[in-house]
C-alpha cells in the first residue's frame, strides 16, 4: 500500500495551487470542467438516483466544482483534496453560497480510508487519477470507504494517440482550453489498467462511458467513444452478493 506521503506530488500541488483564485472563474483556466460539470453530476445519478440525503465524497475536490454541485441537489458532501489554497477557495465560496451541506478537508484519501471506512454512499474522483504517482492506491481507497452497495465514478484520459493529440496538443497547445503543462501523457490512463484495478479493489465495473467536448458549442455529451476522454461507474457489491 502506498503511503500518504508517497502518493502526493508537489510539483502537481504547486501547479493546481497557483491558479486557486480562478477556480471559479467560469472564463478562467477552469471553465472546461465548469462547462462538462452538468454532464458529469448527471452521469452520476444515473446511478446513485436522487443525491438528496446521500453521504457523498468528493476525492481531489479542488475549487469545489463538483462537490458543491452534488451538494445543491441536497447531498452530505465532503470534499477532500491536498491543495490547501483550493480548498480555501471551495471553502468561501460555498460559504457565500449559503451551502451548509458541504465541507472541505485537507486529507489524503488513503488516510481518510484509515478513517471512515464504508461510510459513503457515493464516492466521485474525477480528473484526479493521472495527477498522483500511484492512481491504483487511490483506487483501493476509494473502494475503502464505499459502503457495501455504494458507487464510486472515476473519469480520467486515456493513455492514445488519439488522447495525446486532442486532449494534450490540441486542448493546451493549440485551443488554450487548459493550461499548459495540466496533462503528462506517461501519467494518462488506459480504460484496462483503470477497470484492472477496480476489480482488484473489490469492486463490480458497471460500465465505461466516453465524454466528448466541443469547444465551439462548449457542450459535453456522453458516448460510446472512451479513446480520448471516459468515465467509469463501479459498485461496491454487498455482503450477500460477494457470498453468492
Amino acid at each position: 500500500m502506498t503511503t500518504t506521503e508517497t502518493n502526493i506530488d508537489p510539483a502537481e500541488l504547486a501547479k493546481f495551487g497557483d491558479l486557486a483564485h480562478q477556480w471559479w472563474d467560469p472564463l478562467g483556466p477552469f471553465r472546461t470542467l465548469h462547462e462538462i460539470n452538468p454532464t458529469r453530476l448527471a452521469w452520476i445519478e444515473r446511478y446513485t438516483g436522487p443525491l438528496s440525503q446521500q453521504r457523498v465524497l468528493d476525492v481531489g475536490c479542488g475549487g469545489g466544482l463538483l462537490a458543491e454541485a452534488m451538494a445543491r441537489k441536497g447531498a452530505q458532501v465532503l470534499g477532500i483534496d491536498m491543495a490547501e489554497r483550493s480548498l480555501r477557495v471551495a471553502r468561501l465560496h460555498a460559504l457565500e453560497a449559503g451551502l451548509a451541506n458541504v465541507a472541505y478537508r485537507q486529507v489524503a484519501v488513503e488516510a481518510l480510508a484509515a478513517e471512515q471506512p464504508g461510510l459513503y454512499d457515493a464516492v466521485s474522483c474525477l480528473e484526479m487519477l493521472e495527477h498522483v504517482p500511484d492512481p491504483a492506491s487511490v483506487v483501493r481507497a476509494c473502494a475503502a470507504l464505499t459502503r457495501p452497495g455504494g458507487w464510486v465514478f472515476f473519469s480520467t484520459i486515456n493513455r492514445s494517440a488519439k488522447a495525446f493529440a486532442l486532449a494534450i496538443v490540441a486542448a493546451e497547445y493549440v485551443l488554450d482550453l487548459v493550461p499548459r503543462g495540466t496533462h503528462e501523457y506517461a501519467r494518462l490512463l488506459r480504460p484496462a489498467e483503470l477497470a484492472e484495478w477496480v476489480r482488484q479493489s473489490g469492486l463490480e465495473l458497471v460500465s465505461i462511458d466516453g465524454l466528448q467536448y466541443n469547444p465551439w458549442t462548449r457542450r459535453a455529451k456522453l458516448s460510446s467513444d472512451p479513446s480520448v476522454n471516459y468515465l467509469l461507474a463501479a459498485r461496491r457489491p454487498t455482503q450477500a452478493e460477494t457470498r453468492a
